[in-house]
């Protein structure tokens, strides 16, 4: 399994950015050929000293990091990561890794 994590900032107006990803981005990476699973943060992101500097952390399942490379050259990859510049105004950090269960 791989998992691509993706940590987007506070942005500059968080309830437009909530309704953006809501109504356009969840469509537009749900499209993403080979995506397995998308998870989304629920509320507050947190560290154990308090609030995070982060608003919100997307995780996406992949069977591979080679098919996640795959999922973004596609047509639907591109339009979702194109997406992102218009309404993550506080900026986004893309980890991709392969993991395994211990």
């Amino acid at each position: 399994m791989a998992q691509l994590v993706v940590t987007y900032g506070k942005p500059a107006d968080p309830a437009a950015f909530d309704a953006h990803y809501r109504d356009v981005h969840i469509p537009l990476a749900k499209a993403i050929p080979g995506l397995r699973r998308y998870e989304v943060s629920d509320g507050p992101v947190m560290t154990p000293e308090g609030p995070s500097d982060a608003h919100m952390i997307a995780i996406l399942y992949f069977d591979s990091l080679a098919n996640i490379a795959a999922a973004f050259a596609s047509p639907q990859g591109q339009a979702a990561a194109a997406d992102v510049a218009g309404f993550a105004t506080g900026g986004a950090s893309m980890q991709m890794f392969e993991t395994r269960e211990v």
